[in-house]
């Protein structure tokens, strides 16, 4: 996966588009990615007397699929596709546009 939980990403395609947010979950083995605020859904819910005494409709954020969003590089600021280079047998993530690791 080329994003990881608190990176900051931008939204490419949906109804969320160019919209900038923190991602809060990543499902690798769905190559989806919850991001904050993007992609929120309603939700009808029963009351249930020790969680939800009321009940009534709930907005929850819903996964979207990782080829959908990009990863912002925390030093240059821009979206970029991020390079993967091993050093010392440590793996890092590189900023294409200004060539510094990201964290």
């Amino acid at each position: 996966m080329h994003v990881k939980k608190g990176d900051t990403v931008l939204v490419l395609s949906g109804k969320d588009k160019d919209k900038k947010a923190k991602v809060l979950e990543v499902h690798p083995n769905d190559r989806k990615v919850l991001v904050e605020g993007v992609n929120v859904m309603k939700k009808h819910t029963k009351p249930r007397p020790p969680k939800i005494p009321q009940g009534g409709i709930l907005e929850k954020a819903m996964p979207i699929h990782a080829d959908k969003v990009m990863l912002i590089c925390p030093n240059c600021g821009k979206p970029t596709r991020p390079a993967a280079r091993v050093k010392d047998k440590i793996k890092e993530r590189l900023c294409k546009k200004c060539n510094q690791v990201i964290s």
